[in-house]
C-alpha cells in the first residue's frame, strides 16, 4: 500500500519529448552536439538501455502515457490517420490531475484528436506545421508564472522529425558519419548533417526550458524527464523492431534520487515511466500499469527490472504486424503476415531511403522470424532463426513472446487487426507514406 504524499509535497514534473531521435545525441556518445542534454545527463541519470514499446509515433507515445503496451491501451496506429487512444481515462495527465496537479500540454501530443479528453487543463498545441518557438514560449510563460499547485508540463517538439532543418556551419556534411546501418556516401552524410541541425534546434529549446527552471528557483523541486518516441527516420530504423527502432534516449533529473550524473545499463522501458512518476510523486499507481518503477534500480536495491522487454508494430503508414522480445543478449522478431518484402511506405522519404531504393531495397526479402545475438551482432544484420545451433534459443523466445501476447490479450493472436472506421493506411506495396 502506497502512502500518498500531500499535494504541497509533490514535485513539479516536466516531460520533454522529441520526434524520431532514438539515442542519436551527445550523451550517448554520438558526434551530435547537444550540450544542454549533455548537461542534463551529467546532473541527472542517463539510461543507456531504454526501449520504447513501439517504434512508431502514436503507439509509442500512448504506451508511455498509459503505462501499457499499445495493443493494451488500444493505440494501434497513427492519430492523424484516424487511430485513437481507446482509453484516454488512463492517460498520465488524468492521474496527475486527480492528484492535484496543474496539467498542461504544450506542442505535439499525437495520441487523440481532442486533447482535453486526456486530462490537460491548459492546452497550447500547434495548429499546423512546426511551432518549436511557440511551444518553448508557452512553457517559459508557465514557468515564469507562480503556480499554487505542482505542475505537469507535457512539452512536445517536432524535432527531429523529417523534413530536417537546413545544415549550418556546425553541420558540415563532409565530416558527418551516417548511422551504422547505412553506407558512408555523400547522400547519407548530407542526410545526417540535416538531422544534426534538427538536433541542435531541439537542444537549444530544451536548454531554454532548463535555464528558466533554474532562474525561477524550480530546478531542485522539478522532475525533468527527457526522451523521444523511437528511432531516427532512416531506413531500417524507425518502424523497425531492431534496437535501431526501439532504442531510445531517457534522461531523468530531479527528486527521487535522479541526480549525480549516474549512468545505468539495465534494460528499462517507456512503460516504466508512469509507475516511476507515481513513486516519486507519492501517488498510488493505477492497477492497469504494465511497467515497474525505476526507483529500486536507481537505489541499487535490484540490478535489473526486466528479464525481457517487448515491443510491437501494427499500423504505421501501412499495416505491418510484428511483435518482438528482447533480453540482455537476444532479440526475437516475428512478422504476422505473408508479405516478405520491405514495407517501403513505413520508411519516411529522404536521401538515405532514395539511396537504398536505387540499389534494389524494394526487392530484398524480409524473414518472417528473426533471431539476433546482440553480443556478437549488435547491429542485428545476421539472422540466426534458421541456424540449427540456435533452435533452443529460438523456441524459448518464441514461447516467451506468445505467453506475453496471451497475458496482455493481444488481438493479433486471433488474426489481422482491423482499422477503425475512418482510418487510412497505405497499400502493402506503396513506395512512400504519401501514396495513399
Amino acid at each position: 500500500m502506497v502512502k500518498e504524499s500531500s499535494v504541497a509535497d509533490r514535485p513539479n514534473i516536466i516531460y520533454i519529448h522529441s520526434h524520431d531521435t532514438g539515442r542519436y545525441l551527445q550523451p550517448y556518445g554520438h558526434a551530435i552536439p547537444t550540450p544542454n542534454l549533455q548537461r542534463l545527463a551529467e546532473q541527472g541519470v542517463l539510461f543507456r538501455q531504454c526501449f520504447c514499446a513501439a517504434p512508431t509515433c502514436s503507439p509509442s507515445r500512448a504506451a508511455l502515457l498509459t503505462g501499457q503496451a499499445p495493443h493494451s491501451c488500444g493505440q494501434f496506429g497513427l492519430a492523424h490517420r484516424g487511430f485513437e487512444l481507446q482509453h484516454p481515462e488512463r492517460h498520465l495527465a488524468q492521474t496527475l490531475h486527480r492528484a492535484g496537479y496543474l496539467t498542461a500540454l504544450l506542442g505535439v501530443q499525437h495520441v487523440v484528436r481532442d486533447a482535453e479528453r486526456t486530462g490537460y487543463e491548459v492546452i497550447r498545441q500547434r495548429s499546423g506545421g512546426r511551432s518549436t518557438d511557440a511551444t518553448t514560449a508557452a512553457a517559459l510563460d508557465l514557468l515564469r508564472t507562480p503556480q499554487e499547485r505542482p505542475f505537469f508540463l507535457d512539452v512536445g517538439y517536432s524535432e527531429t522529425h523529417r523534413v530536417f532543418a537546413e545544415p549550418g556551419p556546425a553541420e558540415e556534411p563532409r565530416y558527418c558519419l551516417p548511422p551504422a546501418l547505412l553506407p558512408d556516401t555523400p547522400q547519407t552524410r548530407a542526410d545526417m548533417a540535416a538531422f544534426k541541425a534538427s538536433a541542435r534546434i531541439l537542444d537549444d529549446n530544451v536548454g531554454a526550458i532548463l535555464a528558466a527552471l533554474a532562474a525561477q528557483g524550480l530546478a531542485e523541486q522539478t522532475l525533468v524527464i527527457s526522451t523521444t518516441d523511437h528511432g531516427i527516420a532512416f531506413p531500417g530504423m524507425k518502424c523497425n523492431l531492431t534496437d535501431h527502432g526501439i532504442g531510445v534516449s531517457l534522461i531523468i533529473r530531479g527528486p527521487g534520487g535522479f541526480t549525480g550524473g549516474k549512468v545505468l545499463d539495465a534494460m528499462v522501458s517507456h512503460l516504466d515511466i508512469f509507475p516511476t512518476v507515481c513513486a516519486v510523486a507519492g501517488i498510488t499507481p493505477p492497477d492497469w500499469l504494465q511497467g515497474a518503477s525505476l526507483l529500486p534500480l536507481l537505489k541499487g536495491d535490484v540490478h535489473h527490472l526486466h528479464e525481457a522487454i517487448f515491443a510491437e508494430v501494427s499500423y504505421h503508414a501501412a499495416y505491418e504486424p510484428q511483435r518482438a522480445v528482447r533480453t540482455a543478449r537476444w532479440k526475437y522478431i516475428r512478422r504476422f503476415m505473408e508479405w516478405d518484402r520491405p514495407h517501403l511506405a513505413n520508411c519516411d522519404d529522404g536521401p538515405s531511403k532514395d539511396l537504398w531504393l536505387g540499389y534494389g531495397w524494394r526487392d530484398r526479402s524480409v524473414a518472417s522470424e528473426q533471431l539476433y545475438d546482440l553480443v556478437f551482432d549488435p547491429v542485428e544484420t545476421h539472422n540466426l532463426a534458421n541456424d540449427p545451433a540456435h533452435q533452443s534459443v529460438l523456441a524459448e523466445l518464441r514461447g516467451a513472446l506468445e505467453r506475453w501476447m496471451g497475458a496482455t490479450d493481444d488481438p493479433l493472436l486471433a488474426g489481422p487487426i482491423p482499422m477503425p472506421e475512418g482510418a487510412a493506411a497505405n497499400r502493402i506495396d506503396a513506395l512512400s507514406p504519401k501514396d495513399l
